[in-house]
C-alpha cells in the first residue's frame, strides 16, 4: 500500500490511496481535484519500509508546477475508482463533483447525505476491499454528526495499519466540536479510535501540529512528552505530518 499525501488549499490534506498489485487508487477527502496547493521548492521525500518495500511519499510542490490529482494518478499509472469522504465541508468534499464528471462510474462514498456527490452511505462498521487493501468505516461524530474515519491495513504485510481521520483526530489534537453533544465527541476519539492498534499512522485532514503542540505546552507546561514533540514538529517545518495513534493522543483535548 503506497500513500501520496496531496497538500492542498491553506492547510489541508488529501491522499491517494494505492493497491500496488492491482494497480487500483483511492482517493481520500478531494478538496481539489485539479490544482494543489503550491509549496516553495521542489522535493519529494519518500519513507521506505525495507522489510515490505511499500513507501510513504510526501510531495512538496513548487509555485511553479502545480500538480494535479488527476496528473499524480497518471503518473503512478493507477486506475481512481473510489473517493472516501471524511465528511461534507467544502475543503474536504468540494472537489467530489468536478471529478466525478472528469471520472463517469467513479464512486464517492461517506457517512452523511450532505457530502457533494455521494453515491453511497456508509454505516459504521461497514468493511470494503480495494485489492489486498482492507477498509473498515468508522463512524466518528464530533466535528460533524456525519463524519467518517477510515480504518485501512493490507493482508500479509508488515507495514501498521492507517486510519484517515479527517477532522475527528490530527497530530496532538481534535477537530471543534460543531454538531454533536461532547460526549458523543469523546466516545469517537477515546473509544473508537483509541482502541485501534498503537502502532497505527493517523493522515489527519490538517495541517495543526503545530498549533496544537503550541497550546497544549501552555495548558501542560510540564509535559516533556509535548516539549519533545514540539521540538520535532519545529525541526520539519512546513513538511507533511503523520504519527502513530499513541502520538496523535498526546492532546490535552483528549483527556478529562
Amino acid at each position: 500500500m503506497k500513500v501520496k499525501v496531496i497538500p492542498v488549499l491553506e492547510d489541508n490534506y488529501m491522499y491517494l490511496v494505492i493497491e500496488e498489485h492491482t494497480r487500483e487508487a483511492v482517493a481520500v477527502d478531494v478538496a481539489v481535484p485539479k490544482r494543489a496547493r503550491p509549496l516553495p521548492g521542489a522535493l519529494c521525500t519518500r519513507a521506505w519500509h525495507p522489510n515490505t518495500g511499500s513507501h510513504l511519499d510526501h510531495l512538496h510542490l513548487p509555485n511553479s508546477h502545480p500538480f494535479q490529482l488527476l496528473e499524480i494518478v497518471g503518473r503512478e499509472g493507477v486506475s481512481l475508482t473510489t473517493v472516501l469522504t471524511t465528511h461534507h465541508h467544502w475543503d474536504h468534499a468540494r472537489g467530489n463533483m468536478e471529478l466525478a464528471r472528469l471520472l463517469p462510474g467513479l464512486v464517492v462514498l461517506g457517512a452523511d447525505e450532505r457530502i457533494c456527490a455521494l453515491t453511497r452511505r456508509l454505516v459504521h462498521g461497514e468493511e470494503l476491499r480495494f485489492g489486498a487493501i482492507h477498509v473498515r468505516c468508522l463512524l466518528t461524530p464530533g466535528h460533524t454528526s456525519g463524519h467518517m474515519s477510515y480504518f485501512l491495513w493490507e493482508d500479509e504485510c508488515l507495514d501498521p495499519p492507517a486510519v484517515f481521520s479527517g477532522d475527528a483526530l490530527s497530530v496532538a489534537g481534535c477537530g471543534s466540536r460543531l454538531e454533536t453533544t461532547a460526549q458523543q465527541m469523546y466516545h469517537s476519539l477515546v473509544e473508537t479510535l483509541g482502541t485501534l492498534p498503537p502502532e497505527t499512522k493517523v493522515f489527519c485532514g490538517h495541517e495543526h501540529t503545530l498549533g496544537n503542540l503550541e497550546f497544549a505546552q501552555k495548558v501542560e507546561p510540564c509535559n516533556n512528552q509535548v516539549k519533545a514533540k514540539l521540538s520535532w514538529a519545529k525541526g520539519l517545518g512546513s513538511r507533511p505530518q503523520t504519527g502513530e495513534l499513541s502520538q496523535a493522543a498526546w492532546s490535552c483535548q483528549t483527556r478529562l
